[in-house]
């Protein structure tokens, strides 16, 4: 069984607290709108697809619990819960796709003649709910696919190898996951030699949440520092298969934003001749951008790089 980003019932949601893993796996309740923002500006909950679900599954609780009773009331509600939820973290599409989307559904369900504020607040917590179930099937698909795809290029009989980058798992989705499917799907065709993960400096989401991950599904994995990339690449000859990562954009020409770091693999994989492949589920494209350029990029507190649980660690003034 794939470790749970959350746990939803209709009028409950908790999150995996992922900012303290791997040492302790704690649930945290998120009673409303405004504890699903901070769960997604706080990083206890992270990954593009999770984002979406959690943001939404948020709104879906406080309509539970404290539904409005006015159809004005409930429009007005839903459209400030959305725009703090996309403002929580900008660089991910997925959160402003399924706002700009469920306030279409709303609206078009407003319209409808008789329509209730119950019927309408009904509906967004099942459109809300739909979502859990979509992400879990979009992934194993993309995760059934990449490996076809990597095994088509490999054009070798044995198991291949596959570097990764950040968390792209189950704690970044419903389940399953995007990039990491794509090993899962490999492994249980019993065509996964070996897994190389990167730590993704400076918040350690590849040491704390992938290695976690691979080593709860007994995948054969070696963590290694971003910095060691290029060297693996090199010694441990590939041959090809591919540098698999996930994606929090994805543009109309193609341009893709991810985490940091992610260019430098895909400049490296370039260099050694090894395939380099974005796994991600079409609520991360945005069409509506021409050019990566277009894309904002969200910028961290500094202290993520100074400082490591709360301790500094680099030196004064930098």
């Amino acid at each position: 069984m794939s470790l749970e980003s959350l746990r939803y019932s209709r009028g409950s949601l908790q999150v995996l607290n992922q900012l303290l893993l791997p040492q302790l796996s704690q649930y945290d309740p998120v009673t409303g709108v405004r504890d699903g923002a901070d769960a997604i500006r706080t990083m206890k909950v992270r990954g593009a697809p999770a984002i979406a679900i959690v943001g939404s599954l948020s709104l879906a609780v406080e309509l539970t619990s404290s539904p409005p009773q006015q159809t004005a009331d409930l429009l007005a509600f839903v459209r400030e819960s959305l725009a703090l939820l996309v403002g929580a973290r900008p660089t991910a599409v997925n959160m402003k796709k399924a706002a700009d989307e469920l306030s279409a559904f709303l609206a078009e369900e407003a319209e409808k003649p008789g329509v209730t504020a119950q019927e309408l607040t009904d509906s967004v917590i099942r459109w809300a709910e739909s979502l859990l179930e979509k992400d879990v099937k979009d992934n194993r698909m993309i995760g059934d696919l990449g490996a076809q795809h990597i095994l088509q290029t490999a054009g070798a009989p044995g198991g291949v190898v596959i570097m990764t980058h950040c968390n792209t798992g189950s704690l970044a989705t419903a389940g399953y996951g995007t990039a990491l499917g794509v090993v899962r799907s490999l492994q249980a065709m019993g065509r996964l030699s070996h897994v190389f993960c990167t730590e993704t400096r400076p918040y350690n989401q590849g040491s704390r949440l992938t290695a976690y991950e691979l080593v709860y599904e007994k995948i054969p994995a070696t963590l290694i520092t971003d910095s060691m990339a290029a060297v693996t690449m090199r010694e441990r000859q590939f041959s090809p298969p591919a540098v698999v990562v996930g994606a929090d954009r994805v543009v109309a020409n193609g341009d893709t934003a991810n985490k940091v770091g992610t260019y430098q693999l895909a400049v490296l994989a370039k260099h050694h001749g090894i395939p380099f492949c974005v796994a991600a589920p079409s609520t991360s494209c945005d069409l509506s951008l021409p050019t990566g350029g277009s894309i904002v990029i969200e910028e961290r507190p500094g202290q993520e790089l100074t400082d490591i649980n709360g301790v500094r660690v680099a030196a004064p003034a930098h």
